[in-house]
């Protein structure tokens, strides 16, 4: 029988954007995958990442469930997971009141209970080998308060604490986590969020594609955080000496429907 002695990542929200670059820096890196999303597009991305070489196993699954978590835990059947790279998730744009509350669960059950659900059946597996990686997606987002964007600024807010929690729960375990903190990225985030109108979707964004590099680099160091860009980096720094109300009303300026236009 054929052993495969490529160690096992796992990349959620893996079809595009961030998460396509993340798996495809762990193929490079000598992974195999078991990538997953939301979107049909996974399966093609997964005959792109396999192109790169090792072995790539594609599932469409919404992690926004349980039963959609538990059809990947499914997949992985028990098998040792080198590396866990956390990104699914999505926005949702416009003012509070005006969304759709399904929408509105569906990003928060995406940005964190799905997300948390399968950290923790990975996690207890690495902590059970002693060893493993965890990079988790937050966003610079978490620092401030998004007008506008309001449910994700507060999921991200959630995912960048937990993050450093998780992490020093781990010390000494082998496990390694580390939070990936990028800015506006060039991907279908935007539209997915409905925020095409708006002056930050509108503007210049990173490559994802370094975004990632960034993010994976640092995993693989064992940083217990990364904020993806020197501008980034300047505009976080700033955000943890800005009075929150000061904050929001920038994000306003941002994220504001129309402000593509004024």
């Amino acid at each position: 029988m054929k052993t495969n002695s490529r160690p096992l990542a796992v990349v959620t929200g893996a079809s595009s954007g961030i998460g396509y670059h993340l798996a495809r820096q762990c193929v490079r890196h000598g992974f195999d995958l078991i990538i997953a999303a939301d979107d049909p597009s996974i399966q093609q991305a997964a005959i792109e990442l396999e192109a790169e070489g090792g072995q790539v196993e594609a599932m469409e699954a919404d992690l926004a469930t349980i039963d959609g978590v538990d059809r990947l835990l499914a997949q992985i059947a028990g098998r040792p997971v080198a590396a866990l790279l956390a990104n699914a998730g999505h926005g949702l744009g416009h003012a509070f009141l005006d969304q759709d509350f399904a929408a509105i669960r569906h990003v928060v059950d995406t940005n964190i209970t799905g997300t948390i659900y399968l950290i923790h059946r990975i996690g207890r597996g690495m902590r059970t080998e002693g060893q493993g990686r965890i990079l988790i997606t937050g966003s610079i987002a978490g620092f401030m308060p998004g007008t506008y964007q309001a449910v994700y600024n507060g999921t991200k807010a959630f995912i960048d604490s937990f993050s450093f929690a998780l992490r020093a729960e781990l010390k000494g375990s082998g496990v390694t986590v580390t939070c990936l903190m990028p800015g506006a990225t060039d991907t279908d985030f935007f539209a997915r969020a409905g925020m095409l109108d708006t002056k930050v979707g509108t503007s210049k964004k990173d490559d994802p594609s370094m975004v990632a590099e960034v993010g994976f680099q640092a995993m693989m160091d064992g940083e217990g955080d990364i904020v993806s860009g020197w501008k980034n980096k300047v505009q976080s720094a700033i955000a943890n000496i800005t009075p929150a109300e000061v904050l929001a009303e920038q994000h306003r300026k941002m994220a504001e429907p129309g402000s593509a236009r004024r």
